[in-house]
């Protein structure tokens, strides 16, 4: 596909269209299943046991919690999500153990500016914000990392050099921002991210025609491009995006100059997403070519749908439409992707593009893909009915 031809299915994807010849799927496959094929969200109780089925499982086969790095850390992100709703006093006590298990520390220590050694922070603030009296102790070490990124002299903000990046680190700074009712995190934030998504490579990652972001520079037009030859954009990739947008929006307040075009990145993004989800409610691992290694993948579709419930339940995009993607989406990955012991499968591993980690199968799994999932379906929960 032409760079001309691609940005003019674009067009068609922020108009909401459903595009069947990007879906990847016989209409066949989308029968499977009256809910999902309707849109229909299952009540509050039954999320809450599939959410608590797979976080069960999970900490069952993890007795060692595992390490600080991104992976690891964004399974920690889910379940403290599911805690808060659940008020579980194993899941608190698994998170604490691991916090504690690498004294709250981050990977690569203070002085990283890397964005995935920042995600462990996010726990770590979870678990702060939890304390009657909280403890400085638990926050020392982000704060301490992301304040010498704030106050750096030489304003240096190209550290962000892969859409990932936004995910991992964005929400640790708003969240400090607010914390410290300080909006030097945030606008420090603001100036890696408008790198990211619009410097990055020469344009920034972004493509503007289409709301969807490439993974990293070697990727944009002229770079990698499928065996089609149509455009690369990974769906993991954009996956990272969506939630980085929905947890920054949950914190900064509605006054700060830059929540507009947070609000409209993200919905554009949704919106192309809509356009673009298979019958079954997955989406590709490529989500510009479906024939490029098609087939249900999890990790992005979780973030895809965590973003979606956001935006639901916040306003940003019309209800009835997007509340049908989201139930979807997890009706999908429910039916599809969840084994009836709780182990959550077609999650593609650790990679940066289609091709990494293949191929995706049912007994494919991994930490980041289990915490996108509790993330959505503690969102997806202020949706459901009953």
């Amino acid at each position: 596909m032409e760079r001309r031809q691609f940005l003019a299915t674009g067009a068609a994807l922020t108009a909401g269209a459903v595009l069947p010849a990007l879906t990847g799927r016989s209409a066949g496959a989308a029968d499977r299943g009256a809910r999902t094929a309707a849109g229909r969200l299952p009540a509050r109780a039954e999320i809450v046991a599939v959410l608590r089925r797979v976080a069960d499982h999970w900490i069952g086969a993890h007795a060692d919690p595992g390490d600080n790095q991104w992976a690891r850390a964004t399974f920690f992100s889910g379940l403290m999500a599911l805690h808060r709703l659940t008020r579980e006093p194993r899941y608190l006590a698994y998170a604490t153990g691991w916090a504690e298990k690498h004294s709250y520390g981050l990977h690569n220590g203070v002085t990283t500016r890397h964005a995935d050694d920042h995600c462990a922070g996010q726990a770590y603030l979870d678990l702060y914000a939890l304390d009657a009296s909280p403890d400085p102790a638990k926050i020392a070490a982000i704060e301490d990392s992301l304040a010498r990124m704030v106050h750096n002299s030489d304003q240096k903000h190209d550290d962000w050099w892969w859409d990932d990046a936004l995910h991992m680190a964005m929400p640790p700074f708003a969240r400090l921002g607010a914390l410290r009712d300080d909006p030097a995190y945030w606008d420090a934030m603001h100036a890696l991210y408008t790198h990211t998504r619009s410097a990055e490579g020469g344009p920034g990652l972004l493509d503007p025609g289409t709301g969807l972001w490439y993974r990293d520079k070697r990727f944009l037009p002229g770079g990698i491009a499928s065996p089609s030859g149509k455009p690369v954009l990974w769906s993991r990739g954009n996956g990272w995006v969506a939630g980085a947008h929905a947890k920054v929006l949950a914190v900064l307040p509605d006054s700060y100059p830059h929540v507009p075009a947070y609000r409209a990145a993200l919905t554009a993004e949704l919106t192309a997403l809509r356009g673009i989800q298979r019958p079954d409610g997955f989406w590709n691992v490529n989500l510009a070519d479906p024939a490029h290694l098609p087939g249900p993948e999890t990790s992005g579709t979780a973030f895809f749908t965590y973003g979606t419930a956001h935006a639901v339940r916040t306003g940003l995009v019309p209800r009835d439409a997007f509340r049908a993607v989201a139930a979807r989406a997890w009706n999908g990955m429910v039916d599809t992707a969840l084994h009836p012991d709780g182990f959550l499968g077609y999650v593609q591993n650790v990679g940066d593009r289609p091709e990494s980690s293949q191929p995706v199968t049912y007994d494919s799994t991994a930490d980041f893909g289990v915490g996108g999932f509790l993330l959505a379906g503690t969102e997806l929960v202020a949706l459901g009915d009953g």
